[in-house]
């Protein structure tokens, strides 16, 4: 089964004010990841809004990264429902359309109780023959994976990796030390990715990489070939990023950045506010100190 390691940005969703996905743009987005060299792409994460958009827009953005990628990186395509019927159709869906891999994602209005949530990405792998990565968020979601769960997960051969945004970097130590290299571990947003590669973690999933990837790629290179003294200057650096997309919705911050860098990949859908002022003037303000500190040396 396919592991995956390396940088994979979360992808925004470029809707426009008649709902239809602007392509031109998420084509346009997909070729300058490509190119700054990420390892991979994941669609519909947090970062792609997926909790606002409908089944026909989440299978035009798969068709398009994938037909777009065009096999050279793979693709992670996110899967999030309340049901599992519902999961394990979009699963298929993306299979039949050419993704490599799946995210899943449990969405939940009522608590589900450890044997539900077990059984909810059990069939979601069952469902095709696709490698899954778990995804789990417990700031925004009502059942979180517990460790006994991940730990029982870990065993089903198609369940590959975990991202955990937890903000605890404890947690992921006791998930490597749990699963004892079934599965491996990817870093948030919310952790600091060369922290996570430190303790054994093999990339990162996460949406800055949309705005920064020749950097984050780097970041990545230098940790993998165990250069600390390069590395953590760099991390710091670059973990600016993570305080703004904190600080301001993730939607609205990634897709602003974008916009400030030239890609019209529109705002956050409704009710989502667009960056503020504020946090326009931030990120174009960190763009700005992060080209200037590290010039061409990442291009």
């Amino acid at each position: 089964m396919s592991r995956f390691a390396g940088v994979f940005p979360y992808l925004v969703s470029p809707i426009g004010a008649d709902g239809a996905v602007m392509e031109a743009p998420l084509r346009e987005l997909v070729e300058h990841l490509i190119g700054a060299g990420v390892h991979g792409l994941t669609p519909l994460g947090s970062t792609g809004e997926f909790a606002y958009l409908g089944h026909a827009q989440r299978h035009e953005i798969v068709r398009i990264v994938v037909e777009q990628a065009r096999g050279r990186v793979p693709v992670v395509a996110g899967v999030a429902a309340t049901t599992t019927a519902d999961a394990v159709a979009q699963a298929r869906d993306y299979e039949r359309l050419g993704a490599d891999g799946i995210l899943g994602v449990m969405e939940a209005y009522f608590p589900i109780p450890e044997a539900g949530v077990v059984s909810y990405f059990t069939a979601l792998a069952d469902a095709t023959g696709l490698p899954l990565v778990l995804y789990t968020n417990p700031n925004f979601q009502r059942s979180d994976l517990s460790l006994p769960a991940i730990t029982k997960l870990s065993h089903h051969p198609r369940i590959v990796a975990i991202k955990d945004a937890s903000t605890n970097t404890g947690r992921l130590l006791s998930i490597m030390n749990a699963v004892e290299g079934r599965m491996d571990v990817f870093s948030a947003s919310a952790h600091i990715p060369a922290a996570v590669m430190l303790i054994g973690g093999v990339g990162w999933m996460a949406g800055p990489a949309c705005v920064i990837p020749r950097e984050s790629v780097r970041l990545y290179e230098l940790c993998r070939a165990g250069n600390w003294a390069e590395a953590l200057p760099l991390q710091r650096r670059l973990w600016r990023f993570n305080e703004l997309f904190a600080q301001y919705a993730l939607a609205a911050c990634i897709k602003g950045a974008l916009q400030i860098q030239g890609f019209a990949v529109g705002d956050p859908l409704p009710p989502q506010a667009p960056l503020s002022e504020a946090g326009r003037a931030a990120v174009a303000e960190a763009l700005s100190s992060l080209g200037s500190s590290l010039g061409s040396s990442l291009g």
